[in-house]
């Protein structure tokens, strides 16, 4: 089995505790809660409780998402980065996200590169002393600031190295940016979703229909997921699907359990 893990937005219109529930049930690690979901942070419960809930039910506070756009600095920005992290630091959690501007804005080249570097020279002193990493996710829309991952770990390595930073490599994502290098030794995350429609092109358009893997699905995820596999990737696989069929669908529970098993399934066919 891979090391499932489930991201709130899946499963966003439960509480936060049946949201708990349901990744136990699922035999889950662990998971993300989310911030920007109409409603607070673990639904207002306080960080060191909430983290407790987690922990009671065996799940691994995995990463709380997320600051968007992280590199566009500013106080407002700093302080939202700031939050999270002690958020995190409080409830156990283990990372934080942080979502690059996908507005078309600071994308030029050489502008982007420098900004990211500088932004992330910012976050180190709010990093210093933390357990936290921060989690940088590329993405892959035309009108993303950071689209490329060897852009991101070349930055990573410019600003002090791997040990508060790392990616999150998304399998929808990846596809829509044309492929590339993985980097899993700086993958601290890896988020999964398909595409099944078979009409519309394959790009950013489609970022709210993402849904469960099945075997429709045209991102190449059980590929994806192969590959980290075969690269040594020891962490999570974690369930980001964005479509309202998914987590209004009265199966929920039994939808996830399906496309969990046929992702291992098929992972277990390809190796034999």
């Amino acid at each position: 089995m891979i090391k499932r893990t489930l991201n709130q937005k899946t499963a966003r219109h439960l509480s936060y505790g049946d949201f708990l529930n349901l990744a136990k049930e699922l035999g889950c690690i662990g998971v993300e809660p989310r911030n920007d979901l109409g409603r607070p942070l673990f639904d207002g419960i306080s960080p060191r409780p909430a983290g407790s809930m987690a922990r009671e039910r065996g799940l691994r506070l995995l990463g709380l998402s997320e600051v968007y756009p992280f590199n566009d600095w500013s106080d407002e920005r700093a302080n939202a980065v700031q939050a999270l992290i002690d958020s995190a630091d409080e409830s156990g959690a283990e990372t934080i996200s942080l979502i690059p501007r996908v507005d078309g804005s600071g994308t030029e080249d050489g502008i982007r590169q420098q900004v990211l570097r500088d932004v992330m020279r910012e976050m180190l002193s709010m990093l210093k002393g933390r357990k936290v990493l921060a989690l940088i996710e590329p993405i892959g829309f035309a009108s993303s600031s950071l689209k490329d991952k060897a852009e991101l770990v070349e930055a990573i390595e410019a600003v002090g190295g791997p040990m508060k930073f790392k990616l999150v490599h998304d399998t929808f994502q990846h596809a829509i940016a044309g492929g590339g290098p993985i980097f899993p030794q700086y993958t601290a995350m890896v988020h999964i979703s398909g595409i099944s429609d078979p009409a519309p092109a394959l790009n950013g358009t489609l970022d709210a229909r993402r849904v469960l893997v099945d075997h429709n699905d045209r991102c190449g995820t059980v590929e994806q997921i192969e590959a980290f596999l075969d690269a040594g990737y020891a962490g999570a696989f974690s369930f980001e699907c964005t479509s309202a069929s998914i987590a209004v669908s009265p199966t929920l529970a039994r939808d996830v359990a399906s496309s969990f098993e046929f992702i291992e399934a098929s992972l277990k066919s390809r190796r034999t």
